[in-house]
């Protein structure tokens, strides 16, 4: 039997990624485990040296790493776009989010705002940017890398949270909101690659081939993300 292929991955593709690995495994015979923690944190772990056959990360992380070198040259595959969704405790009322003035009403009514320190919390801060509401960022909470947002809603920390849907669809105690309105709607792409570590490259890129397939794709829309689309050649 084949060597068991290890992957790395954040938080946010977690759920879809241990679906697919049973399925993978019972299906086609392709072992695989891909372990999970904070996008900056595995980015991190990729630039010390750490081996892994797999890799799936926020786009802008996994150009960063193939620009340096650290990812076999051309395996670079997109595959799932995630909306980051807005939640409240559990048993809160939960506001109307249909319109900008909504998520203006939203925010500057929150005493605490719970945000991660992956591509959904960046993205928040240059949101509150665009929404003339920088004041407001003296509110935020930060959780720790490979901590959810969410978390701090049913621990009583926070009073809203931004975290990406499929970090939020199963946690207890919170309600989510849904995503944000109209032009304010954040949502990060997730790529898929080979790091230059991996010791089988070849069976790496068939790995990568079942990750982008139909029935991943399935498996995404139950964890609330959609196929990502082709995307043109980078420069």
């Amino acid at each position: 039997m084949h060597r068991e292929l290890v992957g790395l991955s954040s938080m946010a593709t977690r759920p879809i990624l241990a679906d697919l690995s049973d399925h993978l495994r019972t299906a086609h015979g392709v072992p695989v485990r891909f372990e999970s923690a904070g996008g900056v944190e595995v980015a991190r772990r990729i630039r010390e040296g750490a081996e892994a056959d797999l890799l799936v990360l926020a786009d802008d992380a996994m150009t960063a790493l193939e620009r340096e070198g650290l990812l076999r040259a051309g395996t670079l595959r997109p595959l799932w776009v995630s909306q980051v969704v807005a939640a409240v405790p559990a048993g809160a009322p939960a506001p109307a989010l249909a319109t900008v003035s909504d998520l203006r009403a939203v925010l500057t009514s929150a005493a605490r705002i719970a945000c991660s320190t992956g591509p959904s919390g960046t993205a928040l801060t240059g949101l509150l940017h665009r929404l003339g509401l920088d004041a407001l960022a003296g509110r935020l909470v930060q959780v720790p890398p490979g901590v959810p947002a969410g978390s701090l809603l049913s621990s009583g920390r926070a009073d809203l949270a931004f975290q990406q849907h499929s970090e939020l669809i199963d946690l207890p105690g919170v309600t989510v909101l849904g995503p944000l309105p109209g032009d304010t709607a954040l949502t990060s792409l997730f790529t898929a690659g080979v790091p230059a570590t991996a010791a089988d490259p070849a069976r790496s890129l068939a790995a990568l081939d079942l990750l982008a397939s139909d029935r991943a794709a399935a498996l995404a829309r139950a964890r609330g993300m959609t196929p990502a689309g082709p995307v043109p050649p980078r420069p």
